[in-house]
């Protein structure tokens, strides 16, 4: 019966889906005189000037009881191979890039399944597909999409939640599935490779004296059979500490991993590093945030794990977002990138990114 006094309420209707999407358009210019080897095309480094179709995201939302949700992400990037072969290549990739199914027991503990973008560092699981999302144009390179330095996605079963802890606000992520493929950059989406399960535990703290404050970090340990290499052990240890205000805003992670030959070796330790910080300027109707990042990825040469995949180097990005409208940003950066065994570089980016 409707409450006296007051409207009637409608019971929920399940299931209930939501869906939001994400684009951009970059533009990039660089002095490279060739591809820069290991970077990732959403780096944007090419040696030729131009216009790019960003990646074209969907984010699918399902409430499927008042304990059980839905959450789906699927890509769709630009190929610049289109057209060729036979058959003809399509003209864009369509990619799953999240797809997980959660059971809320309470706010402690959550229960869920499925490909997530792997907790194991703080830019991985803040800012996902959508470039919108993030101050910058392009992500670290450590993070990048399509890189090999972290396993970015992750296939498997995820146990996470929150404890007050006394006003620390105590938040974990424990977690079993699918280690890297037998392409290192890619998850285990059709199955694990080898017969080791890659676990997780990732930890982080919101104190309430501090109000946009995290600490946190995390370990990861896998298995690898890399297409073509010799099978080894990999660990990954990773801190970050961010201040999630924007005046200032301030995103600072480290991450080594080390590899060990399955057979018996020496172990190879590669770490990388960025520092972010970003302003949100008080004039102009708060519509301009300049931002630096500071990064580098050091890969030794033991390591023939990385040595063909991740580069060495260090990077630095200077830019400035230009919020025009609630759903909508302009960015402008200037990079510059100093490379281990190869020439310098620098180049100039914009991007209009937006949701809808």
């Amino acid at each position: 019966m409707p409450t006296v006094g007051g409207p009637e309420t409608a019971a929920p209707q399940y299931p209930f889906l939501k869906i939001s999407g994400f684009g951009d358009v970059d533009f990039s210019a660089t002095d490279l005189q060739a591809p820069a080897a290991h970077f990732q095309a959403q780096t944007l480094l090419t040696d030729h000037s131009g216009f790019e179709l960003g990646q074209t995201t969907l984010h699918l939302i399902s409430a499927l009881s008042p304990k059980v949700s839905f959450f789906g992400e699927v890509t769709f990037t630009a190929r610049s191979d289109a057209g060729t072969g036979t058959p003809p290549a399509p003209g864009f990739n369509l990619e799953v890039e999240r797809l997980i199914i959660r059971y809320d027991f309470n706010d402690y503990f959550k229960l869920s399944f499925g490909r997530y973008h792997t907790p194991i560092n703080y830019w991985n699981t803040a800012y996902h597909h959508g470039q919108w999302l993030q101050t910058s144009i392009s992500r670290p390179e450590m993070v990048q999409f399509g890189g090999s330095f972290i396993p970015v996605h992750f296939i498997g079963a995820l146990g996470q939640g929150e404890i007050p802890a006394g006003g620390l606000n105590l938040n974990y992520d424990v977690g079993v599935g699918n280690g890297r493929g037998d392409v290192i950059s890619r998850g285990g989406d059709a199955g694990d490779i080898n017969n080791n399960r890659a676990w997780l535990v990732n930890t982080y703290i919101l104190p309430n004296w501090a109000y946009g404050l995290q600490l946190g970090g995390s370990v990861y340990r896998d298995e690898l059979n890399p297409l073509g290499l010799a099978p080894a052990q990999e660990w990954i240890e990773s801190a970050h500490v961010v201040w999630s205000k924007e005046t200032p805003e301030v995103i600072a992670e480290f991450a080594n991993v080390s590899h060990q030959p399955s057979n018996g070796g020496p172990v190879a330790n590669s770490q990388a590093w960025y520092v972010q910080t970003a302003y949100r300027l008080p004039w102009f109707g708060k519509l301009f945030k300049p931002y630096y990042r500071l990064e580098q990825i050091h890969v030794p040469h033991s390591d023939y794990i990385f040595q063909n995949f991740v580069p060495t180097f260090t990077g630095s990005t200077s830019g400035v977002r230009y919020d025009f409208s609630s759903f909508a940003a302009f960015k402008l950066e200037y990079r510059y990138y100093w490379r281990r065994d190869a020439p310098n570089f620098y180049g100039a980016f914009s991007q209009i990114a937006f949701t809808f």
